[in-house]
């Protein structure tokens, strides 16, 4: 088994307190779903950023800003992303894309 990250951007822990709990609880039972299939549950990103070009620091990120994380273990990437497909971060609009991790020579 290979770990892929999975980079979410977009996405919404609600406004209130009942819906980040409902999200929240969301999130649980995905993760319960997926077991031992969790390498790392991740965390999201706040909205402050810095990148790095071309040896000068900018604020904000390069593109899309990604707004979270997790890391799963599975057998291929295609086998990663259907697991993804069931991330309560896309009920909120958020999309989810799928890395393989390459391990280090």
């Amino acid at each position: 088994m290979a770990n892929f990250v999975l980079l979410y951007t977009g996405g919404s822990a609600g406004t209130t307190p009942g819906e980040r709990d409902k999200v929240m609880q969301a999130w649980g039972a995905w993760f319960g779903k997926l077991g031992d299939k969790i390498v790392d549950m991740g965390n999201p990103f706040s909205e402050h950023s810095k990148n790095v070009a071309d040896g000068a620091v900018h604020d904000g990120a390069i593109g899309t800003p990604a707004t979270g994380y997790s890391i799963l273990k599975a057998d291929s990437l295609n086998a990663a992303a259907e697991l993804a497909k069931g991330c309560p971060v896309l009920q909120s609009g958020g999309k989810i894309t799928v890395y393989e991790v390459t391990p280090a020579m």
